[in-house]
Parts: structure tokens; C-alpha cells; sequence
């Protein structure tokens, strides 16, 4: 018998043969993953050319979607059916696609074949017959679930029906509006609309208006809408409100009794010079044995903040205060973001606070966490604690700069344990009293800024430390933790191939700290050159996203084991978990459902990218309304992006970006070089590529889209 294989197995199979015999051996192996050597070995391809010919089927195969590569040279059966259940991503310009929920490549949607499926709706699709060289195609047959039913856009109201027109990219269809169902809406103005159907033949969606915004243009109007585009709250439930109203705010000499005081000690606040939420305060004195005793005091909320209450509800929704342009969306009412959990100077404050006893060396002896009384003795925006820094003079100024000191040296440690130094500077505008922005300018992070940072950071991990860190052999309780991910290797390598056109290098192998201490190497390296901005950006975009997870698998950016957000419940909710749950464990309490704590850890996530996205939004509006002023005007800048329609460039004078059209890019036909961020002209062979200074005039500015338009200037 086995003499048969081997004859059968020879020299003399074709390759419809060699290709039946893969197809079945994988289909009898399904669920497992083969290797190249040992699917060698089972079918006894001894010969180069038989191997050869059967890695040309297996090519074959996996362009068919027959087989998927798992990783080089290791395949596995692709089982899944002609029907699949998966994400909807809808596109204005109708080329949709379904992204199936185990992972694997997007399948192509045509837009008669959606079903008027919304984008990100649940779906369930069946795929097409695959045709040869051909993107796999299939049609939607169920929505399963509707992801999104509400749009933001202005109204357009006819004698006896109206429209919703939205600056959504992903509808390419706007709202028809009943007239009966128009709220009082009129033309022109702004307003959140909720699908309620679309029939099977009708074009548009049919809706009604849920709120009227205000008048399109309008800068609180148009703030709002960001926020409800982002399905963010832009208004204070009212019975939340007068829930805050009711909390008492006088400390009683029982609540005094039960904590340590601080009131004595020298105690200030270092902040923003707008800043109205104060969430952490510093204390600072020399110790009878010769060690600084540091107090890293951070308002109490949860001694307001009852568990399950209708005002945590509303936190644990919201998650996070959203910081626009001009405004802040608070998550916690205003008489306790501002009033009551604020550690405002001069005021007696309960708080929760680490305390570390110190060398000069900025080694930490001992430290504690406890409930405590403090008394603020002064309020220091980071410019006038920045002065003292660099002077020498003022409030408090010993205390101020032995703070320094130890701050420094906490970050030299940092960074020698592998710790990566993005310094970002961050663009903002100055607004006058209707919104409208006057100025641009650049807030960079101090030495003030990094005192507050690296005590905080210190308190943060001092506390998912003490919960996180226990015995070998013992099981840590659950903790909301903070934790970042090692870089995508792919990504890692892009960097490194596409700063090499730089003249830099980068390590992608070898360990953690090797890493990261050569992209800090890297970023010391470009600090001050004209690609600086743009190498930090694509080096960011190498990162994985810090996120909050019940599973500890450390924080690769700042090179801790432990990490966990303690520092600021006022404006985070993962920062209130830890709070309680530190002072159920401190007490000696069982540990909490984990289920639960992931559950809350991926809300808080979501909410916390929703928020960001809706800060970059907004920014985008407020460049898109100071550049509509400058039309014509010529400015120098970088392509900071570079896309299949168009470059997007960054201007040098005030970072707003803007993009140049494919379309106005007419002196040649220009192909667009994924790989190494570029455009490249057929003909003429010039090239614009990621980084390169470029000069434009301001073309266009649609304050609706935020979207500016720039056209080269030769």
C-alpha cells in the first residue's frame, strides 16, 4: 500500500491532481493550522519541482479565499460559509464594505445590494460566487442590529416637506422630513434628525427631528453638533443637577476625626490659567530624619459620589469630561467639578492622597495611601510655577524648587528603565467672547507641566501597585488598570523603511527597552529639525492605543509594570473605580467581578477615543473658521498626509491643515505609493512625498464639511 503513495506522490502529477490532494488534505485537517515542511512530509512531496508546484497552488488557493495565510508559510482552511455576520461600513460614494466579525479582509457591498444597511450596523451578508482576480462581493439579507439612527446636519424646509442635509461622509442620501415632524426646524438651521425608516424603494431615509440646535454657523450651535455628531450629551440632566444641589457641603469634625490632616502642611495646586476643576494638589515638608515627605493630595469624590447613585449613573454613562475648543462637557455636575470636590486655595478639601517619604535622590523610602484633610495655601498656574523654576524667585519657591528637583530626577529614572518621551506641543486658539478665534498658539509642556506629571504618575502607579503586585502563587484582586500594548511589528518596520529615506535608524527587534530606547533616540535626533513633526507623527502612529483593561499587561510607553489612573476623578470615571475599590481593598474587602470591571474598563475606552474625536473636531471647525479669512493668502508648510485624493498639508505659521485636491494636481498623472507615503507623476516622474515643504495658496473653506482646500503654488 504504501508502495502505491509513493509511485502516486512521483514525478508524474499534474497540477489538477497535486491541487484535489491539497484541497482535501486541508479540508480533512480544517480548524488546524500546516505548516509548509509537514504538508511536505503527508503527501510526500520529495522532489524541488513537486514542492515548487505546490506552492504555486497554494497561492492559487489562497487568492481564492480557499486557504488564509496565517503567517509566513503556515495556511488554514478558510470554513466560513457563503452567509457571515459582521460590521456595515457605509461610504458616500457607494463603494460599502462588510467587515466580518471573526477578523479577515473587507468584503465589497455594491450600494444596491445594501439593504439601506447604516454604517456600522450589525449585518448579516451572502457572499457572491468568487470570480477569479476579483474582490470578494456579497449582499446584505439581514440587519441585525442599527449601530447609529441619529444625524446632525441643517435643515432645508419646502412648502410641505423638508430635508435633513448632513456633513456626514458615510450618508450619501439626505433625510426626507415630514413637515408634521419638523419641531418648529426652519431653513438654515441645525438639527439632530432620527431615522425612523427607509422603505425598501424609497431613495431617501424618512425621519424627524429630535432637537433644533440653533442657527447653522452659530458658535455654540455648531459646538453642539459636534458633540451630538458623536452622540455626546451637550446639555446637564437637570435632576442630576439638583441631586448635586443637595450634597452638603460643610466637613464635619466625625469626617475630620477619621482622616490624617494635612492642613498644616505647605500645600498648592499647579494648573492651567483656565482651569476651574482642580483635581490635584502637592504638599511638600522636611521629615525629622532628613527625608521629604511628598503628598500627592487628589479630590475625593467618591466620599460625595454614593455608588449607584443617579449622579454616578450619569458619570459612569458619560465616563469623561469632553474638552472642546472653547468649552468644557463636564462629567460630574457643576457645584462638584467646580465647588465642592475642587481643591480650591484656601478652602478645607477632603482628599485621597498618596504620601511618599523621599531621599534627595528622589528614591522613595516609604509611602501610604490614605484619606486625608488638606488646606491649599496657594493657586499657581504652570506660568507663574514656570517663572519660579526659572528665576529662582517668589511663593513658596523653596518648596517649589526642591520639587522640581525630585521631579527630575524621577523622569531621568524613567527613561533610563525605557520610558518613551513624546513631547507634544498642543495648538490652541485664542477666542473672543462670540467664539471667534483671533489667534493660534502653541502650548508646549514645561518644566512645570512635568513636575505636576511625574508625581502624578508616581501616585498612579504606586497604587496599581499595591493592589496589583502580590506573592507568587497569589491571585491579584480585580483593578481597573491602564495599560499600553508593545508597538505592531508591521508598523514598527514601516517606521523604520520610511525614516531610513531620512538618513535615520531604528531597532525593530531585540527587547522592550531596546525598542523603545532607540525610537527615544530617534526622537532626540529629529528634535529641532524641520521633519521633527512629522517623524513624531508617524512614530505615534506605530503605537498602540493606551486603553483600560482588568488584565495588566503593563504600560510599554511609560515603562511601568503597574499602571493605573488615580489622579483625576473629577474628569475621569475609570479614576472614581479605582478610588472605591482601593478603599474596599485597603479595608480588607473581597475582591469585585471581573466581568463587571472589563465591562466598565472598554466603556470608559470607547468614551475616552469618542471624546478625543470630538476635540479634534471641533479644533478642525475652529482652523477651518480662522483660515476662511485668510482666502488667497500664501502660506509655507509640510504634506502631512498622503492619500489616493489628494495631500493633505500641514501649514508651518499655525498647524491648520488642509488638503490639495487630486484633481488640481494636473500636470501629470500621479499614482498614489502606500508604501512610502507618496505621489509619484507617470510622466514627468516628480514626486510628492510625506514630510516634503511645500508652499499653497488658501483655496476654499467650507465651515460646514470643516475642510479646507489649498492649491500649489509653483
Amino acid at each position: 500500500m504504501a508502495k502505491k503513495k509513493e509511485k502516486k506522490a512521483g514525478k508524474r502529477m499534474n497540477k489538477k491532481e497535486l491541487a484535489n490532494k491539497v484541497m482535501d488534505f486541508f479540508q480533512e485537517k480544517a480548524g488546524e493550522i500546516i505548516g509548509l515542511k509537514y504538508l511536505f512530509s503527508e503527501l510526500r512531496l520529495t522532489t524541488h519541482p513537486l514542492k515548487m508546484l505546490c506552492m504555486d497552488i497554494l497561492y492559487d488557493l489562497t487568492a481564492d479565499d480557499y486557504l488564509t495565510e496565517v503567517e509566513k508559510n503556515k495556511y488554514k482552511f478558510n470554513s466560513s460559509g457563503s452567509e457571515q455576520i459582521g460590521t456595515f461600513q457605509r461610504k458616500s460614494n457607494g463603494k460599502n464594505s462588510f467587515i466580518p466579525e471573526g477578523g479577515g479582509d473587507p468584503i465589497f457591498v455594491a450600494e444596491r445590494n445594501s439593504a439601506h444597511a447604516m454604517n456600522n450596523d450589525k449585518v448579516k451578508i451572502t457572499l457572491f460566487a468568487k470570480r477569479k482576480n476579483r474582490q470578494p462581493e456579497g449582499e446584505v439579507t439581514e440587519i441585525i442590529e442599527r449601530a447609529n439612527d441619529v444625524f446632525v446636519g441643517t435643515l432645508e424646509v419646502n412648502k410641505n416637506y423638508a430635508f435633513l442635509v448632513t456633513e456626514n461622509r458615510t450618508l450619501a442620501n439626505d433625510i426626507f422630513i415630514p413637515r408634521d415632524k419638523l419641531k418648529g426646524g426652519k431653513t438654515g438651521d441645525k438639527a439632530i434628525v432620527k431615522v425612523m425608516e427607509w422603505p425598501e424603494k424609497a431613495k431617501n431615509p424618512i425621519g424627524q427631528v429630535v432637537d433644533i440646535l440653533g442657527v447653522a454657523g452659530d458658535n455654540t450651535t455648531e459646538m453642539h453638533a459636534i458633540l451630538a455628531e458623536f452622540g455626546l450629551p451637550y446639555v446637564y440632566p437637570q435632576a442630576v443637577e439638583k441631586a448635586a444641589d443637595r450634597i452638603p457641603a460643610e466637613i464635619t469634625p466625625e469626617e475630620i476625626a477619621r482622616r490624617e490632616d494635612f492642613r498644616g502642611v505647605t500645600t498648592f495646586t499647579i494648573d492651567p490659567k483656565d482651569a476651574k476643576d482642580f483635581d490635584d494638589a502637592l504638599s511638600i515638608r522636611k521629615l525629622d530624619n532628613g527625608l521629604w515627605e511628598i503628598g500627592v493630595h487628589i479630590a475625593d469624590v467618591s466620599h460625595y459620589v454614593a455608588e449607584g447613585s443617579i449622579i454616578d449613573k450619569e458619570a459612569e454613562k458619560r465616563a469623561t469630561s469632553v474638552y472642546l475648543v472653547d468649552r468644557t462637557i463636564p462629567m460630574l455636575p457643576e457645584r462638584l467639578c467646580n465647588f465642592l470636590c475642587s481643591l480650591r486655595p484656601n478652602e478645607e478639601k477632603l482628599a485621597y492622597s498618596v504620601i511618599f517619604e523621599m531621599n534627595d535622590k528622589a528614591e522613595v523610602v516609604n509611602s501610604r495611601i490614605v484619606h486625608t484633610v488638606i488646606y491649599s495655601d496657594r493657586r499657581f498656574t504652570y506660568e507663574e510655577a514656570q517663572n519660579i523654576i526659572e528665576t529662582g524667585e517668589g511663593d513658596y519657591k523653596e518648596e517649589v524648587l526642591k520639587m522640581d528637583q525630585l521631579a527630575k530626577l524621577l523622569r531621568q529614572k524613567r527613561f533610563a528603565a525605557g520610558a518613551i518621551n513624546f513631547d507634544r506641543y498642543e495648538v490652541k486658539f485664542e477666542i473672543d467672547e462670540k467664539g471667534k478665534p483671533i489667534s493660534v498658539y502653541f502650548k508646549e509642556s514645561k518644566d512645570a507641566n512635568k513636575l505636576v506629571e511625574e508625581f502624578m504618575l508616581l501616585a498612579n502607579r504606586t497604587v496599581a501597585e499595591y493592589v496589583g503586585r502580590v506573592p507568587k502563587g497569589k491571585k491579584a484582586k480585580v483593578f481597573p488598570y491602564r495599560i499600553h500594548d508593545l508597538p505592531d511589528p508591521e508598523k514598527l518596520d514601516n517606521l523604520a523603511q520610511f525614516i531610513a529615506r531620512f538618513g535615520y535608524k531604528l531597532r525593530t527587534s531585540g527587547t522592550k527597552t531596546d525598542i523603545s530606547k532607540s525610537i527615544n533616540h530617534l526622537l532626540d535626533d529629529v528634535h529641532g529639525k524641520k521633519e521633527e513633526n512629522l517623524i513624531e507623527t508617524v512614530s505615534i502612529r506605530a503605537m498602540q492605543k493606551a486603553r483600560y483593561s482588568t488584565h495588566n499587561i503593563g504600560h510599554y510607553g511609560l515603562a511601568f509594570d503597574y499602571y493605573s489612573h488615580f489622579t483625576s476623578p473629577i474628569r475621569r470615571f475609570p479614576d472614581l473605580m479605582v478610588h472605591r475599590l482601593l478603599t474596599k481593598y485597603i479595608d480588607g474587602g473581597r475582591s469585585v467581578s471581573e466581568v463587571k470591571y472589563e465591562g466598565l474598563c472598554e466603556h470608559s475606552s470607547t468614551m475616552e477615543q469618542i471624546a478625543a474625536n470630538a476635540e479634534r473636531a471641533s479644533i478642525k471647525y475652529k482652523q477651518v473658521e480662522f483660515m476662511s479669512e485668510r482666502l488667497g493668502q500664501t502660506f509655507d508648510g509640510v504634506i502631512s498626509g498622503v492619500t489616493e485624493w489628494g495631500l493633505y498639508v500641514e501649514l508651518n505659521e499655525n498647524k491648520c491643515e488642509g488638503m490639495i485636491p487630486m484633481r488640481d494636481l494636473d500636470d501629470d498623472y500621479y499614482e498614489f505609493d502606500e508604501k512610502n507615503y507618496c505621489l509619484r507623476g507617470r510622466h514627468k516622474h516628480r514626486v510628492f512625498s510625506l514630510g516634503d515643504t511645500i508652499t499653497i495658496k488658501v483655496a476654499s473653506a467650507n465651515i460646514e464639511r470643516k475642510q479646507l482646500d489649498f492649491a500649489l503654488v509653483e
